[in-house]
């Protein structure tokens, strides 16, 4: 939302139409406008090239399959144009392998309550992976109404593992700063690692 209020041209897409709805209420709320598909990080396309792409809040991390992961980096990487710069936020192992957080709620328009329970039932430490049990429970008055189960499954990166990906796949110039403060080094508490790198030839 902020680059589109700040007037660049965004494109963006994601693999759930219930998300992508999502984003076109934010942005009609807002009058922005913004151009949105439905298309996977292993089969995107597009007829052009881009200045810039971003991956925020460890989306990236989805890709659970190694392989993939690199196809995906080439993917972005013949998508930018010369000297065009990809920008993805990762995890850090920490924050993926930490005990998981106490219940969470919301209340929705309509005065239920929705909470979401997480609990990994699964750690592979070979593959570099976690898999969540993810409960969605939707309450009415005190009673359960309704819940909806999601597996949620991550990979998580070394820094370094993560810079050498980023060579093999043709960028240059790779910097990763901690917690969104650009040009510093990342620290073991940080909570977010953001790493930018370039496309330097045609």
């Amino acid at each position: 939302m902020p680059l589109l209020q700040e007037g660049f041209q965004i494109e963006g897409f994601d693999a759930s139409e219930e998300m992508l709805n999502y984003c076109r209420d934010a942005c009609q709320k807002r009058n922005l406008s913004a151009d949105l598909t439905l298309q996977t990080f292993e089969e995107f396309s597009y007829g052009k090239s881009f200045a810039a792409i971003i991956v925020p809040a460890g989306s990236f991390q989805l890709i659970t399959d190694e392989v993939a992961a690199a196809a995906v980096l080439k993917r972005f990487y013949d998508h930018l144009a010369p000297e065009g710069r990809l920008i993805i936020d990762l995890d850090p192992i920490g924050g993926i392998l930490a005990p998981p957080g106490p219940i969470r709620s919301w209340t929705t328009e309509g005065g239920d309550l929705l909470t979401l329970t997480d609990n990994r039932v699964q750690t592979n430490h070979l593959a570099q992976t976690t898999l969540s049990h993810s409960r969605y429970d939707l309450w009415r008055n005190g009673a359960l109404i309704e819940t909806e189960l999601e597996l949620f499954k991550l990979r998580w990166w070394g820094v370094h593992e993560f810079r050498l990906a980023l060579r093999d796949a043709g960028f240059a110039d790779v910097q990763v700063s901690g917690n969104y403060q650009h040009g510093r080094a990342p620290q073991p508490e940080d909570e977010i690692f953001t790493f930018e790198a370039k496309r330097v030839t045609a």
